[in-house]
């Protein structure tokens, strides 16, 4: 699908509303943090004001992966402050004033809190995570907070190919970058395709 069109949806769905919150899910590899990006910058050409709001930001610390057997897992649907992530949506949800978010940065491995803000002229969010749509608890109860959704899957075969490259860009040779992926984010992907419910707007691939 091309961006502007996706784009020019969104606006049209949140013709005449407030704070519109849309979902932008997938599976890892799919392609979702440039996707809503993507989807900033067309809102911007189209007149709308908007923000990304990255669920990866609620991340546990590796302390606490630690602590709890699941540091192998990281990435894993259990490695989330699913709760912290659900009342944050709330108060965008509400906000009429600016809010502070927390970002993950993957050179330190960790959430930096209150790296970066959405302003209160941000009337369109653009929510981007794996398990937005995960009919399973604690995850369930963020779904009300979305009032488009988007969910992006260009195919397992595609995801494979992503994930073990995506290992293979960090240093990796190939049969520990198989690995990694095998262990880890093939089966969060596969958990996330099984388990999703059904998303406003289904896209394969898109164009900028």
């Amino acid at each position: 699908m091309d961006v502007e069109a996706l784009a020019a949806k969104i606006i049209k769905a949140a013709s005449g509303q407030g704070r519109f919150i849309v979902a932008v899910a997938g599976p890892p590899g799919a392609g979702k943090s440039t996707l809503a990006e993507a989807l900033h910058d067309a809102l911007g050409r189209q007149g709308e004001q908007s923000a990304v709001v990255p669920m990866d930001g609620f991340h546990l610390d590796n302390r606490i992966l630690q602590q709890r057997n699941l540091l192998e897992r990281k990435g894993a649907p259990e490695t989330f402050d699913v709760d912290g992530f659900a009342h944050l949506l709330s108060r965008l949800n509400d906000a009429d004033r600016d809010v502070h978010i927390p970002v993950f940065d993957r050179s330190r491995d960790c959430a930096i809190a209150g790296a970066s803000t959405v302003s209160s002229k941000d009337r369109i969010l653009l929510v981007e995570g794996n398990y937005l749509l995960l009919n399973e608890e604690p995850w369930q109860q963020l779904r009300p907070y979305f009032r488009q959704t988007v969910f992006l899957n260009p195919g397992i075969d595609m995801l494979k190919r992503r994930l073990i490259n995506r290992w293979l860009e960090h240093g990796l040779d190939t049969a520990a970058a198989e690995q990694r992926a095998m262990s880890n984010d093939i089966p969060n992907a596969e958990r996330v395709l099984a388990g999703s419910g059904n998303a406003d707007l289904l896209i394969e691939t898109f164009s900028r």
